[in-house]
């Protein structure tokens, strides 16, 4: 029997559940599909989705579990939701940030945060940026952040650069 995570994150989709999970797994090089459950007729007058059709998928990336849910159009992402992805290489960097924005909102791209192609919010960061800005003396520490406003995706050379300033 499967330990179950205390807190699992339930996303909702308007349809894309299963393209979504396929993305994500796709990317993550950790990342596996677990359960699918499927919409029955009972319920049709209420969920209008055809018999068959997935209701939830369970997935996990990096070991964190979450589910997909084929909801409908009633709600959206917003930014007040995102997952941060802490990068140890700049080239981990690069790789999070060119898959997961791929067909995104570029407009939504500052920081370190970029929107995916389905509206979810993400956040690619080193691993070295709170070390800088949380160790530092305030100027130090205000340098960064400095850079780092001027960033859409995060460039770790130029963060330690200001740093060492």
């Amino acid at each position: 029997m499967a330990i179950q995570q205390k807190i699992t994150a339930n996303l909702w989709f308007d349809g894309q559940a299963e393209a979504a999970v396929q993305f994500y797994t796709g990317i993550f090089k950790n990342a596996s599909i677990g359960r699918v459950t499927r919409y029955g007729k009972e319920g049709f007058e209420f969920h209008g989705k055809p018999e068959g059709t997935a209701m939830t998928i369970q997935f996990y990336l990096e070991g964190q579990e979450f589910v997909a849910l084929n909801g409908g159009p009633q709600f959206k992402f917003t930014e007040a939701l995102s997952f941060i992805v802490n990068c140890d290489t700049q080239e981990e960097i690069d790789y999070y940030w060119e898959r997961l924005s791929e067909k995104g909102d570029p407009a939504a791209q500052v920081c370190g945060w970029l929107k995916d192609q389905y509206g979810l919010s993400w956040q690619i960061v080193p691993t070295l940026l709170v070390d800088l800005i949380t160790n530092a003396e305030g100027a130090k520490a205000q340098k960064v952040m400095h850079a780092l406003m001027g960033m859409k995706k995060i460039n770790s050379k130029e963060l330690q650069e200001a740093f060492d300033s």
